[in-house]
């Protein structure tokens, strides 16, 4: 059975795959972190007004959408600032696909599907990060777990 060789790292002691990895993760991030802090600052409340009236006359009725309006900029500046950071990834990379789901179920609900695209390439996104974690060695969770043994890829 022949073997793949191992990367040679080169950028920055980074392999291709771990510095592609910690593009992706750190954009994905940077990108969720801003959704939640802007709707932070522009205030929780007048957020969760908005989807509620987004959600007037669809199936979903009002007293699920404002609690989860309320939550959603916490959990998304919470989701991107330790993704940002890399701590927790794969468990975080789980709730932000879980949050993802969250939103698309809302957005097929109003029909909105230039929206549900757009969300689908997030899934997306969450998806590959948490397919290739292996790859997660720029993060804070290297620095607190053990790096993981070198080994060679079977090729059949």
């Amino acid at each position: 059975m022949r073997t793949l060789p191992t990367e040679t790292p080169h950028l920055f002691g980074l392999t291709d795959g771990e510095a592609g990895y910690a593009l992706l993760r750190v954009t994905l991030g940077l990108n969720i972190l801003l959704h939640g802090v802007l709707r932070l600052v522009g205030g929780p409340g007048a957020f969760a007004d908005s989807l509620v009236k987004a959600f007037a006359g669809s199936l979903m009725p009002t007293a699920l959408v404002r609690p989860f309006a309320l939550v959603l900029p916490f959990a998304e500046t919470l989701v991107g600032a330790l993704l940002l950071v890399g701590l927790l990834t794969r468990p975080v990379l789980a709730a932000g696909g879980l949050l993802m789901m969250a939103l698309v179920f809302g957005t097929a609900l109003r029909g909105e599907w230039e929206t549900l695209s757009v969300q689908m390439l997030y899934v997306g996104f969450y998806a590959a990060l948490l397919g290739t974690a292996r790859f997660n060695r720029l993060s804070l969770d290297r620095l607190r777990l053990p790096a993981p043994v070198a080994t060679s890829h079977p090729v059949s």
